[in-house]
């Protein structure tokens, strides 16, 4: 028995010192709806001048979600102004009672889809709903009452969304934890069974180390938290670092209560300035949002949902593309592909967990026009930060990297750069591959184009860079031509 129990302690020790096994990136598996918000911030997604009701349009975007991958549907809000856009009784309509409402349409095609909808009780008034007016609370409470009556028989629906986006910093307030569990009760007894989820925002401003905080969090009733992880409002100028630790604070929290613990990735960046409503939601770029779904994985969240894939990307697979011409397309695209095992982006995504080896003992040099370059083999890499040490910088114009192999093969190297144009920090638009074979003699072997993403106004990120051969070479050179300076962390060979 003794001897049982050392093995048992010695087990015990070595599970809390041994790494953890890295999980494979979570994908978006849910999203948000937006039947209202039309003004400048929704220009591309929900133009003012359109008809934003149309039951077959929303079908057919439910059906656009299914081919996105999308199993979880949540409603933003089903009211607005004091106009419903579902069989209302309480208020006005705001769609031609002569057709189907766009909520009961959603819902509908989300059954025959096998999808889930979490339904929202916003809003009562408007998109600044104050819960801590009674009137407001109440409103809500009698929206829910309709809602259920509704659809709360319906096959697809999953519960409910409880629009209280009460900032969690510094430590969430009485007022949201009071009207969250208001609602939940509610809820809880009109749907038994069913699910109540919240997103609040605030993880720049958590006071993790204020044990009131943690406390605030566990008096709530709530089924399940989506944090927003607020990269897209850009809390800070470079959002990532903190954003990790704040995953994996938060998690530590979960771990004590029986809340969910989900992610709301925001996949958007902003046309002009952020955080306005006169400024409008563009797609970012795949490898932001890459690098999102990395943190949140890595942060231990069990389910990624997104704000939001209507109008930031689309397939144009139906009569409805809306979203930013053409770029729209391109992220849904680009996102479906790392789906599917895009092997740039599925490389950027082991070089953000920490996963991707390199066969650093077959490099003999790698070297720059200035000299050596073994910092590019180091394994040091950096973060979405051009302050990071582990960034090298090469200024604008020309540059080269040469890798000598010390012997023939074949392969592939891939190669982080920072995209991070705030800080005039960019990526070439040409470089040129020349390789060495048994001759001794280089030759250009190929020109590969770099991509600007149109939306790096506000962004910064990790841009995936691959070079693949297929005939032996003893020596590779890669020449830069970029109008910016440049930062690189890390070359692996493959």
């Amino acid at each position: 028995m003794m001897k049982r129990n050392r093995f048992i302690a010695f087990f015990l020790a070595f599970l809390a010192i041994a790494p953890a096994v890295a999980r494979d990136v979570l994908p978006v598996t849910g999203s948000w709806i937006n039947l209202f918000y039309q003004d400048e911030r929704n220009k591309y997604s929900n133009p003012m001048d359109m008809d934003n009701t149309d039951p077959v349009m929303w079908r057919a975007k439910v059906r656009e979600m299914k081919a996105l991958g999308i199993e979880y549907i949540v409603f933003m809000a089903t009211a607005n102004d004091g106009k419903a856009d579902y069989p209302s009784k309480l208020m006005p309509l705001a769609y031609d009672s002569s057709r189907e409402s766009p909520v009961s349409a959603i819902i509908d095609e989300a059954a025959r889809e096998g999808m889930k909808v979490f339904m929202s009780i916003g809003w009562a008034e408007n998109q600044d709903d104050n819960l801590r007016n009674p009137a407001i609370l109440n409103r809500q409470l009698a929206i829910m009452e309709e809602l259920a009556g509704l659809y709360g028989s319906s096959d697809a629906f999953y519960g409910w969304y409880l629009p209280v986006e009460d900032c969690l910093g510094p430590v969430l307030t009485d007022a949201a934890v009071v009207a969250v569990n208001k609602l939940v009760e509610r809820a809880h007894k009109l749907t038994p069974g069913k699910k109540t989820l919240i997103s609040p925002y605030g993880f720049f401003c958590c006071r993790f180390d204020d044990p009131n905080f943690a406390k605030q969090i566990m008096r709530l009733k709530v089924d399940i938290i989506a944090y927003q992880d607020e990269v897209g409002c850009v809390r800070e100028e470079f959002p990532m670092p903190r954003l990790k630790n704040a995953w994996r604070e938060m998690k530590k929290i979960h771990d004590r209560t029986n809340i969910e613990f989900w992610g709301n990735c925001e996949l958007f960046s902003w046309e002009k300035g952020t955080n306005s409503r006169q400024s409008a939601l563009v797609p970012a770029a795949m490898p932001r949002v890459l690098s999102q779904l990395a943190a949140a994985t890595e942060g231990g969240v069990s389910r990624i949902i997104s704000f939001m894939t209507p109008g930031i990307w689309s397939l144009n697979a139906d009569r409805f593309p809306l979203g930013q011409p053409e770029v729209s397309e391109r992220a849904a695209q680009e996102y479906l592909a790392w789906r599917n095992g895009d092997r740039t982006l599925k490389l950027l995504e082991k070089s953000l967990t920490g996963t991707l080896g390199s066969n650093t003992a077959a490099i003999a040099s790698v070297a720059v026009k200035n000299g050596d370059a073994t910092f590019l083999t180091d394994g040091i890499t950096g973060d979405e930060n051009p302050e990071n040490a582990a960034w090298k910088r090469f200024e604008a114009g020309y540059n080269e990297i040469t890798v000598n192999l010390g012997k023939a093969d074949t392969g592939s190297i891939f190669m982080r750069l920072l995209n991070c144009a705030k800080r005039g920090i960019g990526v070439p638009y040409k470089v040129y591959i020349y390789t060495v074979g048994d001759d001794g003699n280089y030759s250009l072997a190929q020109i590969k184009e770099m991509a600007q993403h149109p939306n790096s106004l506000h962004d910064t990120w990790i841009e995936p860079l691959l070079i693949e051969w297929s005939t032996s070479v003893k020596s590779i050179k890669i020449g830069f031509q970029s109008t910016t300076p440049l930062l690189i962390d890390e070359l692996y060979l493959k």
